[in-house]
């Protein structure tokens, strides 16, 4: 008896843990959410034409419920095939590291002196934070680092004609893990034809993933954040900041803005 009603509460608790992780991965990549959101948008209008007696729309509804699936795994191979890569790499156990406030407000303090040195001398470059899903297939044919993070060791990466400026760094908790990183560009049509490869692998890193994606023009100095699927391009240095914490604070965390990080003000 006692055996039974274990084993009843582990099945219903593995079927919960699948459905939260498929759910947080969705949520992380934008096309699977309109698929999600266009499935249920379906099944809603077939519940009303069933309490309405509409007999037309519920047979195409029928049809399309019926084939439905097969079409979406057709078509939006790509994208499930992304959820179920982001599942894979999905750390169980949290971050590798949780930050303190103090080791938050060093790493905003050393990114922005960075950002900043790079907005003014028009430097490129392409800072990857990871969070919750793990970056490791980007981490392994790349050059190891695994040094504190620091604006010197920043500057002296990206400066130009250094052997990793082109690629991007990729930083975990307090640390550089490594440079020169390669990520798959962004497909959306919608993007600014005028952004390079920089914005681009950004966009793509925050559609697959939940990590937050530091980009800063080569040719215009311009700031620009990826993060959920989403670009913030042009930003201010003050906009710019104020993301990169609410960024790094935990979730549920109260925001407020770190001691000694001085305002500047835009120079474009």
């Amino acid at each position: 008896m006692i055996w039974s009603i274990i084993t009843k509460i582990l099945d219903i608790s593995l079927v919960w843990l699948a459905f939260y992780f498929i759910l947080k991965n969705v949520k992380n990549n934008i096309k699977m959410t309109l698929i999600v959101k266009g499935v249920i948008l379906i099944l809603m209008v077939k519940f009303f034409s069933n309490i309405l007696n509409l007999h037309t729309v519920g047979v195409l509804l029928e049809y399309i419920i019926q084939w439905g699936p097969l079409a979406i795994i057709v078509i939006f191979q790509p994208e499930i095939r992304s959820v179920l890569e982001s599942i894979g790499r999905t750390k169980l156990l949290g971050r590798t590291k949780i930050l303190t406030v103090d080791e938050r407000e060093k790493i905003v303090f050393e990114l922005m002196k960075a950002i900043e040195y790079f907005k003014k001398n028009k430097i490129g470059a392409l800072i990857v934070i990871e969070r919750e899903i793990s970056l490791n297939q980007y981490i392994e044919p790349a050059t190891k680092v695994y040094a504190d993070l620091t604006d010197e060791l920043l500057e002296t990466i990206f400066f130009p004609n250094s052997p990793m400026h082109d690629g991007g760094v990729i930083v975990e908790g307090d640390r550089i893990t490594c440079a020169g990183a390669v990520f798959k560009t962004s497909m959306d049509s919608s993007i600014n034809k005028k952004l390079g490869t920089r914005h681009r692998a950004a966009l793509g890193i925050a559609e697959e993933s939940d990590a937050v994606a530091l980009v800063v023009s080569e040719e215009t100095g311009r700031l620009s954040i990826a993060m959920n699927g989403e670009l913030n391009y042009n930003l201010t240095l003050d906009e710019f900041r104020i993301a990169l914490i609410d960024a790094l604070n935990p979730k549920g965390e109260v925001f407020y803005e770190a001691d000694g990080l001085e305002e500047d003000e835009e120079d474009e």
